[in-house]
């Protein structure tokens, strides 16, 4: 049987082999960095001690805030608007939010909501398509209750 080579193997052969090889691996890193630089810029909190320290006051917010009971329903329209349902909050209840898309990619959109005949509320701004998040705060007779889901 013939082998594939005609002469000898030689440094020459190992070299080029193992600088194809560290070639390919560091080219597969800068992309695999790139894109998650890209796409996540890594900040959660401003200034990590100052969240800190408003931890337990974010813990007692939170325990007040699901003693109420009140839970929302979101959905987006075929028109690109946002209805939310609210359950359990009173009658009166004033409705706001923000969109952010969960990459970072789009900028947050502010949301206003109109409040329509059957309870439900109605976003004045439509979304683009795709996934995104959403905030709500709802504020009823002196309380506040918020939430955060996902509209797709």
């Amino acid at each position: 049987m013939k082998a594939f080579t005609t002469g000898p193997f030689t440094g020459k052969h190992m070299t080029a082999i193992m600088v194809a090889f560290f070639a390919v691996v560091i080219g597969v890193n800068l992309i695999m960095a790139r894109y998650a630089s890209s796409t996540f810029g890594g900040v959660v909190v401003e200034n990590s001690y100052v969240a800190s320290q408003k931890y337990n006051q974010w813990l007692q917010e939170a325990a007040q805030e699901k003693a109420l009971g009140w839970s929302a329903t979101a959905s987006r329209l075929s028109s690109g608007q946002v209805a939310v349902r609210l359950s359990g909050a009173p009658a009166g209840a004033s409705l706001t939010g923000y969109v952010w898309h969960p990459l970072g990619r789009q900028p947050d959109r502010p949301l206003a909501f109109a409040a329509q005949p059957d309870g439900s509320f109605v976003s004045s701004q439509e979304i683009p398509a795709g996934r995104w998040r959403l905030r709500l705060e709802v504020q009823a007779q002196g309380k506040k209750w918020r939430t955060e889901s996902e509209i797709s």
